[in-house]
């Protein structure tokens, strides 16, 4: 086992092993297998150990990661495990989905030196999984409790870290979901070739365990109101997220055959829990058989063509208006997809979509494109250069991004401010809104972002709760003498 860092110049970078394409694609289970424990530690020992973490820095959470990776080098993996869940309520997920190639292992010391970055993710997951395993993952046992009570809206990464930091504090924590399970886009928008859904499904578990209540299929505005939750709740917050999908701009787009991406994905993860969903049964929602083109260059794209695959589509092209290196999504995504047979037409953007007599679609006719100069995001914006080109397609899936609800409008609260593009505006020093006692976190205040900013969020905004909450009870106090 190792013993010493800095074995970066000794060892080369090691991923656990990936399953072959012509393997993985047959089911949705997770591409890459586990880490054994000697493995584990001798790619944590690869760690410099840097004076100035750049992984830390490059991590939303700031999670201590050369302080953990020491310990699973050393094999004090509950130790590892105590320091990583520290800062993040859900390391194993985060070390499954996070594009760990743009975040700590892209700016990683070791990585910049050209000896391959420290494979952060797999350790980070190995060790929180192997908590799991050996049993140092318990409810929570506040030390003392409190009478006063949080309401959360959205079981989502942000709500879920917001009621697991709060119900630590001893507080009195419900959330309330409009889906049927707890967890959000983490087990309907996200296939279980990314993430396993038992791994979500034991963390709400831990959480029901440690006291904190869940109210499924209750949507907030119709089965109850923001004015009912406040009354209830000493503080409240809002983590719905953001699902409503951006519309495809161009003619045909509501022919049939053209489906939003979460609505896609949803059906074939209720399928995976075995749900009745008929209009996957009735091939709406289903790819088996077709000629899929995904439009769209994000994580969400990528879920998507990965899923139609899997699915047994006859083809899956993914259409971008920009090229591989302008890509939003993980690169280390792209490369999974590629070798699972997806076809990319690069610099192309969906310009109509031809259908037949009968109102269905049977191809994509796409504008080429050429790039100019860079727009507000760095990224080079895309220019048509006057050539088309048509993809013959049964199935076209829109991954264009999501928007936030018009949540003043759906709450019934129109006091509840938010900005040009709907998204809750807040403080962002306590993430509180515009109503006194109401905070806000994750998507719905960023918009569509990666799940470890919503868990960030989650926390930030549960620490301001608790100071608020904490707060009044030493008025009350005050006031009684």
């Amino acid at each position: 086992m190792a013993g010493k860092m800095q074995q970066f110049v000794r060892l080369e970078r090691s991923m656990p092993v990936k399953r072959a394409p012509e393997q993985r694609t047959q089911d949705f289970e997770e591409v890459y297998s586990d880490y054994h424990l000697e493995a584990a530690a001798a790619q944590a020992a690869r760690c410099s150990q840097c004076g100035v973490p750049f992984c830390q820095q490059g991590c939303p959470l700031q999670n201590n990661i050369p302080d953990w990776l020491k310990l699973a080098a050393e094999g004090r993996l509950e130790e590892a495990w105590q320091v990583s869940s520290a800062t993040n309520n859900m390391p194993e997920i985060c070390g499954r989905i996070c594009p760990q190639d743009k975040l700590c292992e892209g700016i990683c010391t070791v990585e910049q030196s050209g000896h391959g970055t420290v494979t952060i993710g797999a350790v980070e997951k190995y060790i929180t999984d192997t908590a799991w395993e050996e049993g140092w993952v318990k409810p929570i046992v506040p030390p003392r409790e409190r009478k006063q009570s949080a309401g959360i809206i959205g079981a989502g990464p942000g709500g879920l870290a917001a009621a697991e930091q709060l119900r630590r504090k001893g507080y009195q924590v419900t959330v309330y979901d409009a889906y049927d399970r707890g967890g959000g886009l983490l087990v309907y928008g996200i296939p279980g070739f990314k993430l396993e859904k038992p791994v979500v499904e034991r963390r709400i578990k831990r959480l029901e365990d440690s006291g904190i209540t869940f109210k499924f299929n209750t949507r907030v505005g119709e089965d109850v109101s923001l004015q009912a939750l406040r009354k209830t709740h000493d503080t409240v917050l809002i983590a719905t997220g953001v699902y409503k999908a951006k519309d495809l701009k161009c003619p045909g787009a509501d022919a049939e055959g053209v489906l939003a991406a979460l609505d896609y994905l949803t059906a074939s993860n209720r399928k995976s829990f075995g749900d009745d969903v008929p209009a996957f049964d009735d091939g709406t929602l289903n790819a088996e058989g077709k000629r899929v083109v995904v439009i769209g260059g994000g994580d969400t794209a990528m879920d998507c063509v990965r899923t139609a695959v899997r699915q047994g589509a006859k083809s899956v092209t993914c259409l971008y208006r920009r090229d591989r290196a302008n890509m939003p999504g993980s690169p280390r995504e792209v490369a999974n997809a590629e070798e699972e047979g997806v076809v990319f037409e690069w610099l192309a953007s969906p310009e109509v979509i031809l259908v037949t007599k009968a109102g269905k679609v049977k191809a994509v006719r796409a504008a080429l494109m050429r790039l100019g100069e860079p727009d507000a995001s760095g990224r080079q914006s895309p220019i048509k250069s006057g050539d088309t080109i048509d993809v013959k397609v049964d199935l076209v899936i829109k991954a264009l991004g999501f928007d936030p609800e018009d949540l003043p409008d759906l709450f019934n609260e129109p006091a509840l401010t938010v900005n040009r593009w709907g998204a809750v505006r807040v403080d962002y020093a306590t993430m509180e809104t515009s109503l006194t006692g109401v905070y806000a976190a994750g998507d719905i205040v960023r918009g569509a972002s990666l799940v470890v900013w919503a868990i960030k969020d989650g926390r930030d905004a549960a620490a301001s709760m608790h100071q608020a909450m904490k707060a009044a009870t030493r008025a009350a106090k005050v006031a009684a003498e």
